[in-house]
């Protein structure tokens, strides 16, 4: 079932996600419908504050990103089957040299910046059967990861952005809480009025 995605404003994307245990109610369910909303909203990632849930819960898809020409082949092959869930996820360590990166957020329509990351993650978390898993992720793939477990630590990536940045986009945002936008998927506007 296609879900409404929670739009920039709505106190749920800065809340800190909470742990969950794999007694979760219907949590299959819960995934599938993540991943159905994502895939209709054409994203590589979806985070559980993103319909409305404070958990630590979110997934990633880069399958999109495998036709980035501008991407050697190794990479393209390693995006096309990246395909993760991540539960109760710590990011342990960020290293590297920062890099820019133009994101986007699925909750935060037709705004673009450049957004600096370390380009090596290492995370732990719990995969959909309750498995735990260390592991190193690096390129792209860290960032998509990095853009997602912020949303459960309740950052977004405009919070990321110079004041100057934050100031240039200010109506936009406003706009975008209001409902103020056209979406090709299903949102919840937190600032919307009412029609009567």
């Amino acid at each position: 079932m296609v879900l409404p995605i929670v739009a920039y404003g709505d106190p749920v994307l800065k809340k800190k996600g909470k742990d969950i245990t794999k007694d979760y109610p219907n949590l299959q369910g819960l995934l599938d419908n993540m991943y159905e909303t994502m895939y209709n909203a054409y994203g590589v990632g979806l985070a559980a504050p993103q319909i409305g849930l404070d958990i630590r819960l979110f997934l990633v898809d880069t399958s999109a990103f495998a036709e980035d020409t501008g991407l050697d082949e190794q990479e393209q092959a390693y995006l096309k089957d990246f395909k993760r869930t991540f539960i109760n996820a710590q990011i342990i360590e960020e290293t590297g040299d920062e890099w820019a990166f133009n994101e986007g957020c699925l909750s935060i329509p037709d705004v673009r910046e450049d957004v600096f990351r370390k380009p090596k993650i290492t995370i732990e978390y719990y995969d959909e059967n309750f498995e735990k898993h260390t592991e190193t992720f690096e390129g792209l793939v860290a960032r998509v990861i990095q853009h997602e477990y912020d949303h459960i630590e309740g950052i977004l990536f405009t919070d990321k952005l110079s004041s100057l940045k934050k100031r240039l986009i200010k109506g936009k945002l406003s706009n975008i809480s209001k409902g103020k936008i056209s979406v090709d998927y299903k949102m919840r506007f937190p600032n919307q009025k009412k029609k009567r």
